[in-house]
């Protein structure tokens, strides 16, 4: 069973920068792509961006493409989030999550383990 616990939300002014870090354990992290999701109050969550089990391709989201960075380390059972430009609409509660899927994902549906989120709020 994977468990994925994320840390490094919290509150920040628009225009700063936050590292998100989802660390794995139980089940084999370098056979799982990983992504980020994230859900604003009172909307659907949506995804973020995911990564390749190699860390070769990755995906974003339109909305976080030059500004959000995906990256893991397969040493440190470890996936990280760097977001930079930070807009008050980025505020979210962000979710780590794996899939076993065979090819990179980009729906919810498709993730198998999820983290229990972290909150990263973004003031104007």
């Amino acid at each position: 069973q994977v468990q994925l616990v994320e840390s490094g939300g919290g509150l920040v002014q628009a225009g700063g920068s936050l590292r998100l870090s989802c660390a794995s354990s139980g089940g084999t992290f370098s056979s799982n792509r990983m992504g980020w999701f994230r859900q604003a109050p009172g909307k659907e969550r949506e995804f973020v961006a995911a990564i390749s089990r190699s860390g070769i391709i990755i995906n974003y989201a339109d909305s976080v493409k030059d500004r959000f960075t995906i990256s893991r380390d397969n040493s440190k059972n470890t996936v990280y989030l760097q977001m930079n430009s930070l807009k008050p609409e980025d505020t979210a509660v962000y979710y780590c999550a794996a899939s076993s899927f065979a090819t990179l994902v980009t729906r919810a549906m498709e993730y198998d383990y999820w983290g229990q989120g972290t909150q990263v709020t973004v003031s104007s």
